[in-house]
Order: structure tokens, then C-alpha cells, then sequence
């Protein structure tokens, strides 16, 4: 049932200690986002995942196996340092990093030149990484990370330094795999990215996850939020208001009782306050992330730049 499982994974160097007692399950066929910030032991925890590295305490199987790396075919793993020869052509490129998981190279560089075509990218298969823009170099050597087919797909930080425009192809690519059943982990420091793809997510900070779950279930965390507009200011309606309502002039802002919306409406219209406007906002993941972590952690996370499509 499960792609990754650990359990008490713990990883140091030099005392300190970058993973610190982790428990993670990632279902098989799953979108799963590893949310944290820089420093928060995303990149440690994945590549001990994957059997990069060895843990200096606890246990993790990947694919069903003990020993990670050797699994490393069925993987496709795009790290955070990027770096490709910047003399090759682009459908040798992902011939290349095929051949590495055991992809022939006539074999590698047909898949190559199909992936690039439908990426409509089709045009650049014959020009050398240094001839093409960051974002496309970065989208060859992701599709360099699934040429050959994984059945986990591990990227770490991939929307780094992405355009909003190549930001949406890699979401596409991603959302494409995840169709046909493959696993994909990715790790952001962005908390847009992972509400927009995810099913799950893990939130990591200092080595530690607090969370392990379905984006939906950290957001329940938190109770909706309830806006109201009324024609009046007064009248006795006031008293079935919350004890946490903020008053904005004819605007009413608190949280959607236990008991549900329908007895305030029903002391609301009975009370003649002449309701103008009713919402009710569900909490994002933003807000989810604040309540887990903290404040402290959230300041650390990076939002979208201005102008990038949410």
C-alpha cells in the first residue's frame, strides 16, 4: 500500500541531527508534498529515503525494499543542485540519465524525442543544454527523471528558480504521471505549490514532521471562517453572534460555530438585522501550515512572486 514507509528515521552530522526521529507513510499512486523551509531537513530525509545515504537510527522501505538503492531503477530522482554537461544535446541528455537507470540509449533517445514533443519542446532536441534558457534545461533533466519509466518519482525543490509559464508545464508533467498511477514526491518551501498538487503532505521543520496527512485534514484543523454583511447595527440578533466576532462597521467576521450556520440565520432573520451578505471561507493550507508549525516556521516559508498564477 505504500511507496515509502518510515519509521524513527534519524540522520546527524556532527552531532546535529538533520533528521530527527521521522515516521512517514507515502501511498503508492499518490501526489505527496514534503513542505518545509530552507534548512528544515527536506533534502537529508529524502535522500535517506531513497537509500543515498544510510540513517544512523531507525528503518525505511522503498517499493517493498529494505535496502533503497537497490530499487534505484524503479526511481526517478531529480535533486536539488541541478547540473547537466553543457555541451550535449538535449535527447542525448535524457538518453544519458536513462542509460544510468538501465534505459538503452536507442531506446532513450526515441522516448527523449517524444517527451520533448509533447512538452512542445520538440524544436530543441538537437541543441546543447547551454543553447537553451533555465527553464528548459530544467524540464530536460526532469524528463531525464522519468524516461525510463519509474514507478517513484522523487523531485526535490523542482519549481526553484521556475518562471510562472514553465512553473505550469512542470505542474502539467506532474499531474500526467501521477495519472498512470506513478508516485510523486516533491519537497517545496513554497506552501502554493503543495495545496495545488497534493492529495498528502508531510510538514517538516528542524529535522522534525509535525504533520502526516491528507491536505484536507490539515486544513479541518481550523473551522471556517464566516462573513457577514447586515443592513442593521443593532437589534437583538447581536446575541447570537460568537464570542470571537470582529465588527467592521456593517461587516461581521468570526468563526462558524459548532452547532452550524442555521441557528444564527434563524436569529438573524427573526431579529430583522437584514442580512445583505453571507459567506463562508474554509481555511487554505496557509493558514493549516501557521497552526501546525507556528508562526516562526511559517515567516521562513517563501511565497510565489508577484504576478505568478496561485
Amino acid at each position: 500500500m505504500y511507496a515509502i514507509e518510515a519509521q524513527g528515521l534519524v540522520k546527524q552530522f556532527d552531532g546535529f541531527r538533520a533528521v530527527d526521529g521521522v515516521n512517514l507513510k507515502v501511498p503508492l499512486g499518490s501526489i505527496f508534498g514534503v513542505l518545509g523551509p530552507n534548512g528544515a531537513g527536506k533534502t537529508t530525509m529524502l535522500r535517506t529515503l531513497l537509500g543515498i545515504i544510510d540513517p544512523d537510527e531507525g528503518v525505511r522501505t522503498l517499493l517493498g525494499s529494505d535496502r533503497p538503492i537497490t530499487q534505484s531503477r524503479n526511481v526517478g530522482y531529480l535533486p536539488e543542485e541541478r547540473g547537466l554537461y553543457q555541451s550535449m544535446r538535449a535527447v542525448d541528455t535524457i538518453a544519458f540519465m536513462g542509460a544510468l537507470r538501465g534505459l538503452s540509449l536507442k531506446e532513450g533517445k526515441e522516448k527523449g524525442r517524444a517527451l520533448l514533443e509533447e512538452a512542445g519542446l520538440g524544436y530543441a532536441a538537437d541543441r546543447q543544454i547551454r543553447q537553451l534558457s533555465k527553464g528548459m534545461a530544467q524540464t530536460v533533466q526532469l524528463m531525464g527523471t522519468i524516461v525510463h519509466d519509474p514507478k517513484l518519482i522523487v523531485l526535490d525543490e523542482p519549481f526553484s528558480g521556475l518562471d510562472a509559464l514553465n512553473q505550469a508545464k512542470l505542474e502539467k508533467m506532474i499531474r500526467a504521471q501521477a495519472a498512470k498511477g506513478v508516485t510523486v514526491i516533491f519537497s517545496t518551501h513554497v506552501i502554493a505549490h503543495a495545496e495545488r498538487l497534493c492529495e498528502r503532505i508531510a510538514i517538516i521543520a528542524k529535522g522534525k514532521i509535525s504533520f502526516d496527512g491528507l491536505v484536507s485534514e490539515a486544513r479541518d484543523r481550523l473551522r471556517p471562517q464566516v462573513h457577514l454583511e447586515t443592513e442593521t447595527l443593532d437589534g437583538v440578533w447581536r446575541k447570537a453572534l460568537p464570542a470571537d466576532t470582529r465588527a467592521e462597521g456593517h461587516w461581521w467576521h468570526f468563526t462558524l460555530p459548532e452547532s452550524g450556520v442555521e441557528p444564527l440565520l434563524t436569529a438573524l432573520v427573526e431579529g430583522k438585522a437584514g442580512i445583505k451578505s453571507l459567506s463562508i471561507e474554509r481555511p487554505g493550507l496557509h493558514d493549516a501550515f501557521v497552526a501546525i508549525a507556528g508562526e516562526s516556521v511559517a515567516a521562513e516559508m517563501d511565497e510565489p512572486v508577484a504576478g505568478e498564477t496561485l
